[in-house]
């Protein structure tokens, strides 16, 4: 499919969520040639096993969605998480942490999944809707510093989503070569477009079926 379809993690976290929503999370995937399905932990075998002979990786949430499980509990998630079959973890900050000005704990905790993960990709969720942008910076710092692979905006259930100035300032603050994953909020094509402009190299979407068909309707331009 198209460069913008490999950019999307397909992405279906809500806790009533069936396997049936998540087979067919997975045949859309596979059809429209997605990057990943991002799926809660319960779901990586049901998911992994519905990809089968395709490129589609996992991707699983840690520590989802309010961040506040000690680093020990996140560290383990990771390694079942990937022991279960997930090709990537998208892990939440101590958020408390962060807002209380401890970032020594919030880097160990960042670094505690990292390791755990020990390849596999990491993607680390800021939260942006609660942070001001002196800690969305801060944190951003010290996930590049402990060796994450991406940042990413949001977990979708803290009242707000991803916003091009937010991806923008993540941007400027991890430079050009970590990646910047957008999510909460990537409804439209326009919408990928404008995070992608901001510096996005990833999106977050459970509207992705729309965006790329859009997109191969003609009505569009890049990507």
């Amino acid at each position: 499919m198209t460069k913008l379809a490999k950019m999307i993690d397909h992405t279906l976290l809500k806790p009533d969520a069936t396997m049936e929503e998540i087979i067919q999370l997975c045949k859309e995937a596979k059809e429209y040639d997605f990057k990943s399905v991002c799926v809660q932990p319960y779901w990586i075998k049901t998911a992994k096993e519905a990809l089968t002979g395709s490129d589609v990786l996992v991707c699983t949430v840690i520590g989802f969605p309010q961040g506040m499980n000690v680093a020990a509990v996140k560290a383990f998630e990771t390694k079942q998480a990937i022991a279960d079959g997930a090709d990537e973890v998208d892990m939440v900050i101590n958020i408390g942490a962060t807002k209380t000005g401890d970032f020594d704990t919030v880097h160990e905790d960042i670094k505690a999944v990292v390791d755990a993960a020990n390849g596999v990709t990491s993607k680390v969720i800021i939260e942006t809707a609660l942070l001001n942008d002196d800690e969305k910076v801060k944190v951003c710092q010290l996930a590049k510093d402990a060796g994450a692979d991406f940042v990413k905006t949001s977990t979708g259930f803290a009242g707000g989503g991803a916003n091009v100035t937010d991806v923008a300032l993540m941007r400027q603050t991890v430079g050009p070569d970590m990646g910047v994953k957008a999510s909460g909020g990537v409804r439209t094509y326009e919408d990928a477009m404008a995070f992608i402009e901001a510096g996005a190299t990833r999106l977050g979407a459970s509207n992705g079926v729309a965006i790329v068909e859009k997109q191969a309707s003609g009505d569009t331009t890049g990507y």
